[in-house]
């Protein structure tokens, strides 16, 4: 049994993107996807700064590749894509006001391999905790925070806010974490990549020592700031999606084999190669992978 602790469904990009979920018979749009060239490579690279400095220079291949993959995330193809590498649940991530919780709850009806969590427009703070504990009462069992897409510090009095109205709930809260880009050209002034850092991301766990984090990613290419400046806030946990063997085994070392958890970040990375990193960082150790695959999750979703 796996549990993907971080994917999405529909449109997290642009307006109105839970119209996405329910299409039918979509695919990818692109021929080259930069992604996938490094999910054969599963992730490894030569080394940690050759890897940024191959990111700098083909992020605009990356982004094009991201900005194709998210036009995927159809119902249909997340089924499939769990059907194939044997997912039991899957954790869907909103962007709000892009894509909702009520999307995500729409879709749990048709496919009750969803888990939905909950997040804000953060353009529209004043019933927010109202807000989410409707969600909460509705079925969300977590809370997402993007501070790229939503143009919102993890250290802002906006997002403590938020965590304060959460906060009471004891659900987690997962945070994207690391620099990345999602959009080309004039739409980029909608993102600011600036606002990955991990120091934002280290004052939100340290003000909130009672909630539990997930730091998406562990921090993509800043995987080893995550490492520095998280893993000593016992409150903070990290995932796996977009990490190289060597790199997931490094974390269950230094963060501790409870607080690692399997994601693939579907459909911006493929569910196959996440799976087959984790089981080779875990060397066919299976208490390792049932905890990372599914129990570390459990213990927070209670699914």
């Amino acid at each position: 049994m796996i549990i993907d602790i971080h994917t999405h469904l529909g449109d997290i990009l642009n307006p109105n993107g839970g119209q996405l979920i329910d299409q039918q018979n979509v695919q990818k749009k692109i021929f080259f996807d930069m992604i996938s060239f490094s999910e054969l490579l599963l992730h490894n690279a030569l080394s940690d700064a050759f890897d940024r400095w191959l990111y700098n220079k083909v992020y605009n291949l990356v982004t094009r590749s991201s900005i194709a993959r998210n036009a995927t995330a159809t119902l249909e193809n997340m089924r499939r894509s769990m059907d194939e590498a044997g997912i039991t649940k899957t954790a869907c991530m909103p962007i709000p006001p892009f894509l909702t919780f009520e999307d995500l709850r729409r879709a749990k009806e048709k496919d009750d391999g969803v888990i939905p969590f909950t997040g804000v427009d953060f353009t529209e703070l004043d019933n927010v905790a109202a807000k989410l504990k409707n969600d909460i009462e509705q079925g969300a069992k977590g809370l997402k925070l993007h501070p790229i897409i939503q143009r919102t510090s993890l250290n802002s009095e906006k997002t403590f806010q938020v965590i304060e109205e959460f906060a009471p709930y004891q659900l987690p809260v997962l945070f994207h974490c690391g620099i990345s880009s999602y959009y080309l050209g004039t739409e980029a002034e909608k993102e600011n990549a600036a606002l990955g850092k991990i120091e934002y991301a280290r004052d939100l766990a340290a003000a909130f020592p009672n909630v539990t984090f997930i730091a998406g990613h562990a921090g993509l290419y800043e995987y080893g700031a995550v490492i520095d400046l998280l893993s000593d806030y016992k409150n903070v946990m990290v995932d796996t999606s977009f990490q190289s063997s060597g790199h997931v085994k490094e974390l269950i070392k230094v963060f501790g084999l409870d607080r690692v958890m399997y994601a693939s970040d579907w459909p911006f990375g493929n569910r196959l190669p996440a799976v087959k990193i984790v089981k080779k960082a875990c060397q066919g150790d299976k208490r390792v992978e049932q905890q990372i695959f599914h129990d570390n999750a459990v213990s927070l979703v209670g699914e």
